[in-house]
């Protein structure tokens, strides 16, 4: 009877692993937005929850965000929390922000803390402008 157990065990145990990887790509993908966002003009900055620049940083991208909702991108992405997107992006210094053309063409870096007039500055020269 122990003989069976393990077969059951083992049996599960491939089961609960298969299931595990094939869901594996799909979490992934939903936990990351495509960077830079098609057809539209994309901020990404990489930083850190922690990271004091980044915290300074960061009611400038929420605001900013909510202002140019459907006409650029602001992304946060934290890369102590997911190495990832600083791997992909070559990233050493935190913060890093990266502007992307319409067209997904990365076009201009920075290092460093980044002040909301410099961003919507970067953001005019990419040909978006807020309403007034």
């Amino acid at each position: 009877m122990e003989k069976n157990n393990y077969k059951v065990m083992a049996g599960i145990f491939c089961l609960s692993a298969l299931l595990l990887f094939t869901r594996l790509p799909a979490l992934f993908a939903t936990a990351m937005p495509e960077i830079p966002v098609k057809g539209m003009v994309t901020m990404v900055d990489l930083g850190a929850g922690e990271c004091v620049p980044c915290k300074m940083m960061a009611p400038i991208l929420v605001k900013l965000e909510k202002q140019y909702a459907g006409k650029a991108a602001v992304v946060f992405l934290d890369v102590w929390k997911d190495q990832t997107p600083a791997k992909r992006f070559g990233i050493q210094t935190i913060p890093t922000q990266i502007f992307f053309d319409k067209d997904g063409k990365e076009v201009y870096r920075h290092v460093g803390f980044l002040s909301e007039k410099d961003i919507v500055s970067r953001f005019k020269a990419l040909g978006v402008e807020l309403e007034e």
